[in-house]
């Protein structure tokens, strides 16, 4: 059984593209071929992560990130 996963996803709950029961069952990311556990949001189409930049915030007192580009794939956890 295999589940089609959203082509964007974001971590950060007042964005549009937050799907709190999707990010609660688990999703992984594997960006270039390496697994990220710092993703704050993702877009598969347009070849894009944002990671976290360590813990570092801004003055929102939402995590900096910083944008990548490559290529994503996105994968349910446990189902691998």
């Amino acid at each position: 059984m295999t589940e089609t996963l959203p082509d964007r996803l974001a971590t950060d709950p007042k964005s549009p593209y937050h799907d709190a029961a999707l990010l609660e069952r688990g999703v992984g990311i594997r960006f270039n071929g390496a697994e990220k556990t710092n993703v704050e949001e993702y877009c598969v189409s347009e070849g894009w992560v944002r990671v976290a930049v360590g813990k570092t915030m801004d003055r929102k007192g939402k995590p900096l990130t910083l944008k990548l580009n490559g290529t994503v794939e996105p994968y349910m956890r446990g189902a691998e």
